[in-house]
């Protein structure tokens, strides 16, 4: 089982610019913020400490206050964060496992689902993405549009998960409207 769980973030104010059509850069910041908040007490819930992946200040004070440890990020984007990560990572222990910041329903029971397999793991989001990747060796990252279909023949015969609270990310506005009226997204409103 993984001892720590790799939680990119990219920044607060910078994020979800997709969203920017749908609210304003003050709740956009907020929003991001809530996100990344309920997707490391989630990891916390499950006995999994957030490591923190960022090269924004704002991001690293945030974690600090929040107990969360923090490593800078390469400042080269998503596949260097999560290769920054598992480098990290791999140094104490041979499990890891990235765990993106964008997931609104993510619950105990996903996390839990992932970490109770042996082998690698991979949890698609519903465009296509990679909400959830868990293995013993690094790989060669390569998020981004159907990462999920670039990522999978790297694994050694992994265990696919999809469960809501992993397959529903907020990357656009129809994501966010999506999340708002599944029960379990409910507490996003007070961000609209």
């Amino acid at each position: 089982m993984p001892k720590f769980a790799i939680i990119p973030v990219k920044s607060f104010s910078s994020g979800n610019l997709r969203l920017a059509s749908a609210i304003g850069d003050s709740r956009r910041r907020a929003l991001g913020q809530a996100l990344a908040g309920h997707v490391a007490t989630t990891v916390t819930d499950s006995n999994l400490t957030p490591l923190i992946v960022t090269g924004d200040p704002e991001v690293v004070a945030w974690a600090i206050a929040g107990g969360f440890q923090t490593i800078p990020e390469p400042g080269t984007g998503l596949n260097a964060a999560a290769a920054s990560g598992v480098e990290w990572i791999t140094k104490m222990h041979n499990r890891w496992i990235i765990i993106h910041a964008d997931l609104p329903l993510l619950r105990l029971g996903d996390l839990t689902a992932v970490t109770h397999e042996t082998g690698d793991v991979i949890a698609p989001s519903s465009d296509g993405g990679t909400s959830v990747l868990s293995a013993t060796r690094p790989i060669d990252f390569k998020y981004g549009p159907a990462s999920f279909h670039r990522h999978l023949p790297q694994l050694d015969s992994p265990t696919v998960i999809a469960r809501p609270g992993m397959l529903h990310d907020i990357d656009s506005p129809a994501d966010l409207d999506s999340a708002l009226n599944h029960p379990l997204g409910s507490w996003l409103g007070e961000f609209i």
